[in-house]
Parts: C-alpha cells; sequence; structure tokens
C-alpha cells in the first residue's frame, strides 16, 4: 500500500479495516491489518489507550468493541479505528473521501 511521508520524515503507520467500512460493526468479522514501514512483525497493538493482545503480528482479527491503533518501531501510532457492538451501525467507505464525491451510506444491523 502507498504510505504517505508526514511532514517531520517520520513514517506514518496506517490501520487497514476489512470490510472496508467505518465504523467497523463487531458483527462484521473485522480483521485489521497494521501497515507502514518498521520492522514487519514488530506491530504493537492498542486498545482503548493500553497494549493489548498478541504483539507481533500484522493482523488481528478483532474480537471485541473498541477503539484500536497499531504501531511499529520507528513509525508513529496510527489513526485509531473504532469498532462498535452496536446492532445497527450507520456507515462511510474506510478509503479516503475527497469533497464533492458522492458517498453512498450503509445502515446495516
Amino acid at each position: 500500500g502507498w504510505c504517505p511521508l508526514s511532514p517531520t520524515g517520520a513514517q506514518t503507520t496506517q490501520l487497514l479495516v476489512e470490510p472496508p467500512w467505518r465504523p467497523a460493526a463487531l458483527w462484521d468479522r473485522v480483521t485489521l491489518t497494521c501497515q507502514g514501514s518498521g520492522t514487519p512483525g514488530a506491530t504493537t497493538w492498542y486498545k482503548d489507550g493500553q497494549r493489548w493482545g498478541q504483539q507481533g503480528r500484522d493482523r488481528l482479527s478483532v474480537t471485541r468493541s473498541g477503539t484500536y491503533r497499531c504501531d511499529r518501531p520507528g513509525t508513529r501510532r496510527s489513526p485509531p479505528v473504532r469498532v462498535l457492538d452496536d446492532p445497527l451501525v450507520l456507515q462511510v467507505p474506510a478509503w479516503a473521501l475527497l469533497e464533492g464525491d458522492t458517498v453512498t451510506l450503509r445502515c446495516r444491523g
């Protein structure tokens, strides 16, 4: 994946969401993938601000609701991804949107 450099030159870390809708829903069997520079397999996961789960794996299957982030040595922590446990979730696409784009919203449950 394409990974932009931040102005300071520190690599940013991206958190990919599958399926690619946000906010993610727990019943959607969400998988998070940590992408960025740094050492593959040296990923640290965070849930609600605390270190979470097995360190090292680049992919995480989400089984609990919360706010997830990841990082690797030498990279910044990724933007947060929320996973909700609500029975009905209004979702927008997780890919980048520009002003003027037509957006399809999903109301799912």
